[in-house]
């Protein structure tokens, strides 16, 4: 909440991020707020109900990181699978003329799961065509094929090798990726988070890597970062980076522009472009 109220009531909009967490105090100090602009996806970080309750219109930044974030994605199930990272610390260090370096995981004939069909589990979708996987998900059965679709998260997980996460955060999707989804996922199989932190237990899913009761992870997003649970650093079988979904110049130039694009239009007295 900010101390000078002159300045504070002279604020009629603000932009943030996707990762930043905005009270509601700091909403109610600031009597003429009229637009919250995110550049990103994700509001669960914004008070919606405090938001609505003043009017105060909300954007965000759909349908323009999709293709980074997909990217990036398969790209973390790359490195888990073909262990990437590890053949390339093997190969620096010269480990490579005393030893061979183990056998790793093909991708081809996997059976792929994914949870949450929007936009960035479709793209998902649409780029492991390629690879000849099994694809099934949960959600909408309107995206999802009839044959590929599973009634409950669990179903899914048993169904699948490698599980995408890529649904909503907030209350209604928290610790959703539970012990019990990782059990019934297996020792075979990969989880890939591409959601938000909240969305996995994460000792669960730290316990699960340690005793091999899954094989690996690959994560971009956890439940504090970017103070993310010590635990994980030492852990062999996880590909962690550091929340980099969208984080190419070419997408956060875009989402930046249709950042101010919502706040220009709000405040010039116009309808804003993509309000939550």
């Amino acid at each position: 909440m900010l101390a000078d109220s002159d300045l504070a009531g002279r604020i009629h909009g603000i932009i943030t991020r996707s990762n930043v967490s905005l009270s509601e105090q700091v909403v109610a100090g600031l009597p003429n707020l009229k637009i919250i602009a995110t550049c990103g996806v994700g509001c669960d970080g914004i008070p919606l109900a405090a938001a609505r309750q003043r009017r105060i219109v909300v954007t965000n930044t759909p349908g323009v990181l999709g293709d980074a974030v997909c990217e990036l994605g398969i790209g973390i199930l790359l490195a888990l699978l073909r262990r990437i990272p590890e053949a390339d610390r093997f190969t620096r260090s010269g480990q490579w003329t005393g030893e061979t370096f183990p056998l790793t995981t093909s991708l081809a004939g996997k059976r792929v799961g994914i949870v949450g069909l929007g936009r960035i589990g479709q793209g998902i979708a649409t780029r492991l065509a390629g690879f000849g996987v099994e694809l099934a998900c949960t959600g909408s059965r309107q995206a999802c094929a009839p044959d590929r679709h599973c009634e409950t998260l669990h179903e899914l997980a048993r169904r699948s090798d490698i599980l995408f996460v890529c649904c909503r955060g907030g209350d209604s999707t928290r610790r959703l990726i539970r012990a019990s989804v990782l059990e019934a996922l297996g020792s075979d199989g990969f989880l890939i988070n591409l959601s938000r932190g909240s969305v996995v237990d994460e000792p669960a899913l730290i316990h699960a890597l340690k005793s091999d009761a899954i094989q690996g992870a690959g994560l971009d997003v956890y439940e504090d970062e970017p103070g993310i649970d010590p635990a994980f650093i030492d852990l062999p079988n996880a590909v962690l980076m550091p929340h980099v979904g969208s984080a190419t110049k070419e997408t956060r130039a875009v989402m930046l522009r249709l950042t101010l694009d919502n706040l220009h239009a709000l405040l010039g007295g116009a309808a804003p472009l993509t309000p939550v």
